[in-house]
């Protein structure tokens, strides 16, 4: 397996966050033939597939679930995304908050204007201060990252 050639098409799908994390749970006989055409490597394929289906050809919601490897509720949240959002649904989103929810640029301002007065303070310091100011509590590494990108700008 370290000796395989490298495989052009995983490491695309692996860059543009669609390689399917357990092709081995996608039961579909179509994607367990021969034919290159089906890969349950590829998530945003096996996700349309899936839809298709029930939309198309009329399969049960339960079979299909279960063919494709997911569940009754993964399925309909991926048919509400593609109804939104069409094949742009269909790709696996980042999870977690989007952005800075406790950094803000008030607190970077407030950061910044503390190290000038005092260049010597340590990430660690800076967030004694933003938890006695804010009432936010973050890793020293956070306050360095935000403040290196703010010293970007």
């Amino acid at each position: 397996m370290k000796n395989d050639p490298p495989d052009p098409k995983r490491q695309s799908l692996l860059e543009h966050g669609t390689l399917h994390a357990h092709p081995e749970s996608v039961l579909d006989t179509r994607f367990k033939s021969e034919l290159d055409f089906f890969d349950p490597r590829d998530l945003l394929q096996v996700k349309y597939e899936m839809l298709r289906r029930v939309v198309v050809d009329n399969e049960p919601v339960s079979h299909a679930a279960r063919d494709f490897g997911f569940s009754r509720v993964s399925f309909y949240k991926i048919l509400r995304a593609f109804e939104q959002h069409g094949l742009a649904g269909l790709l696996p989103r980042q999870r977690g908050p989007r952005g800075g929810h406790k950094v803000t640029v008030e607190v970077i301002d407030f950061l910044n204007d503390r190290r000038v007065e005092e260049p010597d303070l340590d990430a660690n310091s800076l967030a004694g201060l933003m938890e006695e100011r804010f009432a936010r509590t973050v890793h020293p590494r956070t306050i360095e990252r935000a403040l290196a990108r703010k010293k970007k700008r």
